[in-house]
């Protein structure tokens, strides 16, 4: 909106609004804008929700320093995306449809879990939705933008071929194009497609959705995250970088670093009243989001493979508890003292505090060595 006030109608007769037209300082822009909304809303929005009574409940089975959380405020995750939205309209160029995309992720992933939460909150008890019905409202989401992509893809504005980390020749396509060649084949291709969007877009959904389960952790987690994917959506978006270091570039995800920034900003804010003890938490409604989030910026940057890593911790966390119901369920044994894993380490004595630090430090050193493999190419 401000882009195109302030640069394209404006900037003809007030040249100091060029800097608007400059990816860098918008970027910096909407990180301080998203930071300070999500601060400076933060008190009357946790005041709203319990005057509201949307208090979170605590599952029985958890661990017992957990029991004293029952009755804070959840849903916090209103406010995270609030402070995303705002920004990423204000200085994103609008007419950049992977800006709407990502947007579109966020957005639908977030009523995913409203609803989710709205469902514990009204039967005032842990359970929501049902894990299937969460799963077909994912998968319905990840369809819908999946069709998008390949409208955006017939029209030439995005590339199905991802990168590769250390491999800068190899750059394999999601729509495999031997297939394409044979009309007979197509539906083995558009399924194959699909199914990759599912791993990455769901299954980063759901781990961030997992990971958030102590105070904190899943928020300093994506500010980490959102950091990394900041860098990679603007090296991506740069002709000069992405020539450098042999990366897919689609003209035009430069934009993305804005909104990746104000996924930063406003998870760095929200962090603010989420760090322990909690005053609010971000609920289903900001963990899907910001899971959707990540995996939808991956898929559009074509950096899929280097999500595993950036998010390293947030699947860590998701294949804990993959392996704990396999095991559980084909040899009735548990392989952790309970899942997700961060609970393993609470069962085992360590403080609330030492597990979230800990595990934020592994996930900032995966996010450093996924930048690094840019070079290492």
């Amino acid at each position: 909106m401000l882009y195109w006030l302030l640069y394209e109608q404006l900037f003809p007769q007030f040249t100091p609004f060029r800097i608007f037209g400059y990816v860098t300082f918008r970027t910096l822009a909407a990180s301080i804008t998203a930071l300070l909304l999500s601060i400076l809303l933060g008190p009357w929005f946790i005041r709203r929700l319990q005057s509201l009574q949307i208090g979170q409940h605590i599952r029985e089975e958890g661990p017992e320093s957990h029991q004293k959380k029952a009755g804070t405020p959840t849903m916090g995750g209103l406010l995270i995306l609030t402070s995303v939205i705002i920004p990423t309209l204000l200085f994103t160029n609008l007419r950049n449809p992977y800006v709407w995309v990502a947007l579109f992720g966020l957005v639908s992933y977030g009523i995913i879990g409203f609803l989710d939460d709205y469902a514990k909150v009204k039967k005032a008890r842990n359970l929501g939705l049902t894990a299937r019905q969460k799963l077909l409202l994912q998968i319905l989401m990840m369809v819908c933008l999946g069709v998008w992509l390949l409208v955006l893809h017939s029209k030439g504005l995005y590339d199905t071929a991802m990168n590769v980390p250390f491999l800068k020749n190899v750059k394999p396509n999601l729509l495999i194009p031997g297939l394409l060649g044979n009309p007979w084949t197509y539906p083995l291709a558009f399924i194959f497609f699909f199914g990759f969007l599912f791993f990455v877009i769901v299954g980063s959904s759901n781990a961030v959705n997992l990971t958030d389960g102590l105070d904190g952790l899943a928020a300093g987690l994506m500010i980490v995250a959102s950091g990394a994917m900041t860098i990679l959506s603007y090296v991506s978006g740069h002709a000069q970088f992405a020539h450098y270091l042999g990366l897919t570039r689609l003209s035009g995800t430069a934009e993305l670093t804005i909104f990746c920034a104000s996924l930063t900003g406003a998870s760095l804010g929200f962090l603010w009243y989420n760090a322990h003890p909690a005053e609010v938490f971000m609920g289903d409604v900001g963990s899907l989001a910001l899971g959707g989030s990540l995996g939808i910026v991956s898929v559009l940057i074509k950096q899929e493979i280097l999500l595993i890593f950036i998010g390293g911790v947030y699947v860590i966390e998701l294949l804990s508890v993959v392996i704990q119901v396999v095991s559980f369920k084909t040899r009735g044994k548990r392989v952790f003292l309970m899942a997700p894993i961060h609970h393993h380490f609470e069962k085992k004595g360590w403080d609330e505090t030492k597990v979230v630090v800990r595990f934020w430090i592994a996930g900032l050193v995966m996010a450093l060595f996924a930048l690094t493999t840019l070079k290492l190419r």
